[in-house]
């Protein structure tokens, strides 16, 4: 046959093997029918890669094989070496390295080989390596691999049996959930009863007019009815008629309750919709069912009454500012009613009115109660319901109409005494949204408020009054107001004036009793009209389309015709005082006219017209001063005048107002400038530009006046008609005047002139100073920031200050520096520190002066923060390291940091240690420190040398800069801790009390620097507090501990090393679970129970301790019959299974041939678990009817009294699940109980417990669900 074919996923081809199977195969099979040649297939890895080793010389098999021995022999080097390993940990860690480096070599370069089926991946080898590496960790560091209880947890999952009393395995949990123990459960049902309501939620019911119906709603419950009849009294005529429903208008009315439920849903209640055209008050009088009896109905009267309306009557759609609104809504409803209505007022909503309207005499049920119940005597006969009639009520509304503009009143719903509600403001009601009424003028009443107009006369009144050129009219301009929408440009308004001609007034200026009343009608922007004939205008009235309005001041003016402007001229010679020629005239002006009067003349020289000349005058009378400025004939001819009425200006022409002269002007001066103002500065002169006329050289006088005091001076033998006056320096600031007082021409002849200008000196020269920065001109900054320095500038911006850094000088002569500043308290940047000294400063126009006393800022660095260790005896500091005293691995132990600077501080370091044994590590640590001295924990958790080194600090001012100081080392070395342990761990020291004859001796190994101190505990299995013994002084590491006589008792002894200390100081205290050695001490054999107790239930576990040389045999009869059991171990341990009475008889153990054996008698009585059944525990279901009440019958088994629980809980449909309604607890004392019921739902138990024992359904606390119970 040809080669099994193979998967893909299996182990390839052995190499040669296969070939000579191909070989056999193909001389086999010759006379076989030729195959279609399979196609080229690539060869496996196997095939194709050659090994190490040749295969024609060791084929594959056997390089397995050989590789397998090597590997067999290294895991009997590796055993070897765990058995011979000692307690030393140096020699642990060599032979741990050893043979990693060995599995290392021996995993990674097989491989090399290229042995086949040994080629495995890279991921394979790994995994193998760290396999290997964690067996070589656990072998040569003796960890204990807990591998029985690993395999004992494993076994329990798929095998869980217990040894019983009865010596035979048993299942717990078969024993501790025997749920046979509570049976029967009883379910009680309480039978339906039907019912029936006429409109059980008291739905408000109306009907709005003959065709509108209303569905009156019938709730029965749990019943069929067959016939329903309902009772209606009339509300006009009182008279009641009996309406009934049988047949198919009763079931149809069924079919529609009915779709409205689910289809198998029978319990829930049905909805009769019954339709109503009439209004009355309905009542339901009676219900059948299908079985012909009337079924129970609780008595409720219904009202169906008129729905209720309200509209709004019609009144005036205009109103005044301050008249009433004056209107009524009508409303149609059952009183008592409630109206809501909301107002607005230009837009804004002011809010919802709610009424409540009660007629009078009105006497309704209603209005004490709700609408459920009975709103009638049981006698329809004798029944009025008048007051459930629709009434038809008016409610005024009348309120001051305070704000102009548009007032709406807006009906938003109604609402009756039944509680129904016609809500007019939501589009789609909830209540009656098919009978709702649309809004129109019937639900809403809207005002237009006119502000009242005001009028009054504007600009003019009785004390100033309207003058007008003779013959012509004018406009009385009046002033018409109002406040609101009314706009009075676009509104017309009638207006009434009373009319006095001023001929006519009487003496007071009042108006005569033959005044004349005038209308007038104002349209648009035409706030006024037309007077012209002179007399006294007083506004009588005005009012507009709609409101009359009021008469403001001023509402009088007198209104006159002034006469014509006139003028009548009279002149003077202006003679020269020094020659007597003349110099000009001086014209007095007559004037007749209004004032203001302008009169236009012209100026004639030489025949020629110079310039025309306007003049206004303010009186009526004025004294022109005709100067010329140059010599010649002159000519004043006076051409026009107008005053303030007359403003065309009149010819004079036809008087002839001609005057002439000849002038010949005397020398004068005068400054250039319009307004003379000049600034200067102090301590500077100022100049002025003098134009001088008349006959030259000129001598010029002038003074210059300062805080009252007078220097006078003059300029001689000016030449020029320009001069330029140079003024003495300025020393002090303020307000000087510079008056030119007289000047003299060729002559001689002196005129006296009325010149002077202003200058204006600052009061004191520019300055400069340093401000102060809290209350000083000093700052300690950050070193590298920049910091502002205040500066005080005086006099006018931009300044020029120079300043230079005085600590410059050290170094070379100091720079000065030049800044530009453009307020008063501006500040300068400076980045370097030193002291500032300010040199020179300008203002925008003056040089200035530094303030002496405050030209120099002091700035300086704040110092950058220091670190330093606080020496004592156990610090000190050697060759720039500090050094710390040593300390045990483990003990807690810290360093005293000193700082400088300003807190907070932040300091960072490395932590290094180098450890007795291994590589060196570093980690980086942080400390924040609030004050100058702070401490930092030094580290001890491993045994070695540790160095910190402190590279890095900061603080409140300065962040942390590695560069700012100097790196500080702290050393401390940190000793190993002693240890101790037993030489023989896990080893038993067996011996009989009788057979001591001396010591028991066990062999101590300890590591460390002796002396050593030793404490021992020795503590017995039946006793909580162990025997302390202390050996003080043990001057070698091996020593052999002597067991004293007086700690040992009889039973086991556990012996746990405690603490030792060596001659460093270190101490170790060992464990909880330290490494320990029993020691045995057993005269005879001996079985201690575990438990005081005599009694247990069905289920628990029953332990004894045995004393003496294990394995045990332990003699006990149970039920009746004799028992042996060989126990390996000093624990005696069996699960009671049944029960009854368990009594040990005997103990022997290995010395059994000795004479350590026991005969003893410990009974133990096992008691059965109680029991309960309902209902013989069966499932029983239980119907009753309401009022009813059924019988739980409970039987018990066990030891009595009895307390059990038992729950009463829903029955869910299915699929879902039960809910509890009430937990109860009962106490029974006889083996039978009988519980009354009335309440409906699931009954059963879920705990019982007797005497001794308990058990529950619920979950398991404790042991098993169930516990020993005793009964006081």
């Amino acid at each position: 046959m040809n080669v099994t074919p193979r998967l893909r996923s299996a182990f390839p081809t052995t190499p040669g093997t296969g070939q000579k199977s191909r070989e056999q195969n193909a001389s086999t099979t010759g006379s076989w029918s030729p195959r279609t040649p399979l196609p080229n297939v690539v060869s496996s890895r196997s095939d194709t890669i050659e090994s190490a080793i040749p295969l024609s010389v060791i084929d594959a098999p056997s390089q397995r094989l050989y590789v397998f021995f090597f590997y067999l022999g290294l895991t009997v080097w590796r055993l070897a070496d765990y058995l011979s390993l000692v307690s030393d940990e140096t020699d642990s860690l060599w032979l741990f390295m050893k043979w990693v480096a060995i599995d290392s070599v021996f995993l990674y370069g097989l491989p090399g080989l290229k042995v086949p089926w040994l080629q495995w991946s890279s991921s394979t080898i790994t995994l193998l390596f760290i396999g290997h590496a964690m067996l070589n960790a656990a072998l040569m560091f003796r960890i204990s691999i807990p591998l029985e209880s690993w395999l004992l947890a494993v076994t329990k999952l798929f095998y869980d049996r217990e040894l019983a009393i009865a010596e035979k395995h048993v299942k717990p949990a078969s024993i501790l959930q025997n749920s046979s123990l509570i049976l029967g459960k009883q379910i009680i049902h309480i039978l339906p009863e039907g019912s029936a309501m006429l409109n059980p939620h008291q739905v408000p019911l109306c009907i709005g007019g003959p065709g509108n119906t209303v569905n009156l709603p019938i709730r029965v419950n749990q019943t069929s009815p067959i016939l329903i009849e309902l009772l209606r009294i009339d509300l006009a005529t009182n008279l009641n008629e009996t309406i009934s429903m049988t047949g198919k208008a009763l079931k149809r009315l069924k079919k529609q309750a009915e779709k409205s439920l689910a289809k198998n849903d029978h319990s829930s209640p049905r909805f009769l919709e019954f339709p109503v055209k009439e209004s009355g008050l309905y009542r339901l009088q009676k219900v059948v069912d299908e079985s012909k009896l009337e079924v129970q109905r609780r008595l409720s009267d219904t009202l169906v009454v008129q729905c209720p309306s309200a509209s709004v009557k019609s009144v005036p759609q205009h109103k005044c500012k301050g008249d009433l609104s004056d209107f009524y809504f009508e409303v149609l409803a059952t009183p008592p009613f409630k109206i809501k209505y909301s107002k607005t007022v230009n837009k804004e909503d002011n809010g919802h009115v709610l009424l409540s309207i009660h007629p009078d005499n009105l006497f309704s049920p209603l209005a004490r109660q709700n609408t459920s119940g009975v709103l009638v005597s049981s006698d329809p006969a004798s029944v009025d319901v008048s007051w459930a009639r629709a009434q038809s009520v008016k409610v005024p509304v009348n309120e001051s109409l305070g704000t102009s503009g548009n007032w709406q009143y807006l009906i938003d719903e109604v609402q009756d005494a039944c509680g129904n509600v016609v809500n007019y403001s939501n589009a789609h009601s909830q209540d009656l949204a098919s009978q709702k009424p649309k809004r129109g003028n019937q639900l809403e009443k809207v005002f237009i408020v006119h502000e009242r107009p005001n009028v009054a006369i504007d600009g003019y009144s009785s004390q100033h009054s309207l003058k007008v050129q003779k013959g012509k009219s004018r406009r009385l301009p009046i002033r018409i107001s109002s406040i609101g929408a009314d706009q009075p440009e676009t509104t017309s308004h009638t207006i009434s004036y009373l009319f006095t001609p001023q001929n006519d007034l009487l003496p007071d200026q009042e108006h005569s009793k033959d005044a004349i009343v005038k209308k007038i009608d104002i349209h648009g922007n035409h706030h006024g009209f037309e007077v012209s004939e002179p007399g006294l205008y007083t506004l009588n009235s005005i009012s507009n389309e709609y409101c009359a309005g009021e008469i403001l001041e001023p509402s009088a003016c007198l209104l006159q015709n002034p006469p014509q402007p006139d003028l009548q001229l009279t002149t003077e010679s202006i003679p020269d005082r020094c020659a007597g020629n003349s110099i000009g005239l001086f014209v007095d002006l007559d004037l007749i006219g209004t004032p203001p009067i302008r009169i236009s003349y012209n100026v004639h020289r030489e025949g020629q017209i110079i310039t025309p000349q306007v003049v206004t005058c303010d009186r009526l009378q004025k004294q022109l001063e005709l100067r010329p400025a140059h010599a010649g004939h002159y000519l004043y001819e006076f051409s026009e005048i107008s005053d303030a009425i007359y403003k065309d200006p009149r010819s004079l022409a036809s008087k002839k107002l001609l005057l002439e002269q000849d002038v010949k002007p005397s020398a004068s001066a005068r400054f250039l400038q319009a307004r003379p103002l000049k600034m200067a500065c102090i301590d500077q002169p100022v100049f002025f530009d003098i134009e001088i006329s008349g006959d030259g050289p000129w001598t010029l006088e002038y003074e210059l006046v300062h805080n009252g005091q007078r220097r006078k001076a003059e300029a001689k033998d000016i030449q020029e008609d320009l001069y330029v006056l140079r003024t003495e320096k300025l020393t002090s600031g303020g307000e000087y005047s510079l008056m030119l007082k007289s000047v003299t021409d060729k002559s001689g002849c002196k005129v006296l002139l009325d010149q002077m200008a202003k200058i204006e000196v600052g009061l004191q020269k520019p300055k400069v100073s340093f401000g102060q920065l809290e209350g000083k001109r000093s700052i300690s900054a950050l070193e590298g920031k920049t910091v502002n320095l205040p500066l005080r500038l005086q006099g006018e911006p931009p300044w020029i200050v120079t300043y230079v850094n005085l600590d410059e000088r050290e170094k070379k002569s100091p720079i000065k520096l030049t800044r530009s500043f453009t307020h008063d308290n501006d500040q300068l940047e400076i980045q370097n520190a030193g002291t500032y000294e300010i040199v020179n400063v300008q203002d925008s126009s003056c040089p200035g002066s530094v303030d002496l006393l405050a030209n120099q800022f002091v700035v300086r660095w704040i110092a950058r923060p220091t670190i330093s260790i606080i020496e004592n005896s156990l610090v000190q500091k050697v060759d720039g390291r500090y050094f710390k005293q040593g300390i045990c691995e483990g003990d807690e132990d810290a360093t005293q940091i000193a700082f400088g600077g300003t807190a907070p501080y932040t300091v960072e370091y490395n932590q290094k240690l180098k450890p007795d044994q291994g590589s060196i590590s570093k980690r980086a640590q942080k400390i924040t420190a609030g004050n100058s001295v702070a401490s930092f924990k030094m580290a001890s958790a491993e045994p070695g040398l540790y160095e910190y080194e402190f590279f890095k600090l900061g603080d409140s001012s300065y962040s942390q800069d590695s560069s700012a100081h100097t790196l500080l080392t702290v050393q401390q070395r940190v000793h190993s801790r002693p240890s101790a342990r037993f030489l023989h761990v896990g080893k038993t020291y067996k011996y009989c009390k009788e057979e001591e004859t001396g010591d028991e001796v066990i062999p101590i190994t300890f590591t460390g620097v002796p002396p050593f101190y030793l404490e021992i505990d020795i503590r017995h299995h039946a006793t909580s507090k162990p025997e302390v013994v202390n050996i003080p002084h043990i001057d070698q590491k091996n020593y052999d501990f002597h067991l004293p006589h007086r700690v040992l008792g009889f039973g086991t002894h556990a012996v746990t090393i405690r603490k030792v200390r060596d001659s460093r100081g270190c101490q170790k205290k060992m464990d909880v679970d330290a490494p320990q050695i029993q020691v045995s001490v057993a005269d005879i054999p001996s079985i201690s129970p575990l438990e005081a107790q005599t009694d247990f239930c069905v289920g628990d576990r029953i332990s004894y301790t045995l004393s003496g040389s294990p394995p045990f045999k332990v003699f006990y009869t149970f039920q009746g019959l004799e028992r042996k059991a060989s126990i390996p171990t000093t624990t005696f341990r069996r699960i009671a299974e049944k029960p009854g009475e368990f009594k040990i008889t005997g103990i022997s153990d290995q010395r059994s041939t000795d004479d350590c054996r026991a005969r003893v008698e410990i009974i133990k009585t096992v008691h059965e678990m109680p029991s309960v059944r309902i209902s013989k525990g069966r499932i029983v279901t239980v119907d009753i009817h309401e009022g009813g009440e059924a019988e739980i019958l409970f039987e018990f088994g066990g030891t009595p009294p009895f307390e059990f629980t038992y729950t009463r809980s829903t029955n869910p449909p299915k699929g879902k699940k039960s809910e509890i309604l009430e937990t109860k607890n009962e106490v029974s004392y006889e083996y039978v109980k009988t519980i009354r019921t009335s309440d409906e739902g699931i009954y059963e138990v879920v705990s019982i417990k007797d005497m001794f024992c308990a058990f529950s359904t619920q979950k398991a606390q404790g042991k098993g669900g169930q516990k020993l119970l005793t009964y006081l």
